[in-house]
């Protein structure tokens, strides 16, 4: 149980430290077309984590539990995961990809910093994703399987491969040297793993809410397909391919998630 555990934390991060790694690699900047590809895939991943590994084990929970209404804990926590990453949003200085305006609060950091906590900003809801089905795993809730909170924690670090290189990429042209690139672009998703730690053991002490924390992870998530990675993978031209890559990223999570889970 510890080994999975430990790899269902660490499995996600691999995927970024990976995806960073291809600065190593890559000559140039990766094209816009495949960026587009990427995102798109890394929002289908999202979205059908979000339901399939999140809100049906949520709602399943919650009407074993004996819940009045079974749907009422997978809303509630639903738009307080939201109303939590539009507070984050809001707060954090951080600039997305192909943009030039910075969001959250002024302040006089770098661009690349700002790229960096962009990143690391929607890094948060996945972690606390694995961090909630790693827990409902360990207290044995019959809905989460070790292989299921196994499939989500792969499918995160596929998702988070393309998203390493789409950080370290940028900081390279931006005047860093790779292996600066590297460790800046693997170090955006350590949060992922801190994340989950955190939720496990909130969840040790807060059991009965954990239908709540598995729908409050599925709507981080939502926002930040909604608010940051679709509509940078649906700019400028050739949005078709960024249309491509949701319905595949979603696919395979699905089955991920059915065949595994």
């Amino acid at each position: 149980m510890t080994t999975s555990v430990a790899l269902g934390l660490l499995v996600p991060f691999l995927g970024t430290v990976l995806g960073s790694a291809m600065v190593f690699l890559l000559k140039d900047e990766i094209s816009p077309r495949l960026q587009k590809l990427l995102l798109g895939f890394a929002s289908g991943v999202m979205i059908a984590a979000s339901v399939w590994s999140l809100l049906i084990p949520s709602i399943d929970m919650a009407g074993k539990q004996g819940a009045l209404a079974a749907w009422i804990p997978a809303a509630v926590g639903f738009l307080a995961g939201m109303a939590f990453l539009l507070l984050l949003d809001s707060i954090i200085p951080h600039l997305h990809i192909n943009s030039n305006e910075p969001e959250g609060v002024k302040s006089k950091l770098k661009k690349t910093t700002m790229l960096i906590f962009a990143v690391t900003l929607h890094n948060i809801p996945e972690g606390m994703a694995v961090g909630v089905v790693l827990a409902g795993m360990i207290e044995g809730v019959s809905t989460i399987t070790v292989t299921g909170a196994m499939a989500l924690s792969i499918g995160i670090a596929i998702q988070n491969f393309p998203e390493g290189a789409i950080i370290s990429m940028p900081l390279k042209s931006a005047g860093k040297s790779r292996t600066k690139a590297f460790v800046s672009g693997a170090l955006s998703g350590i949060v992922e793993p801190i994340a989950g730690i955190i939720t496990i053991l909130l969840i040790k002490v807060t059991l009965p809410m954990l239908p709540y924390l598995l729908a409050f992870a599925a709507g981080a998530m939502i926002y930040v397909v909604v608010e940051e990675l679709i509509p940078e993978a649906q700019s400028g031209k050739h949005s078709n391919i960024a249309t491509i890559g949701v319905a595949l990223g979603f696919v395979l999570m699905m089955v991920l998630d059915v065949a595994l889970g």
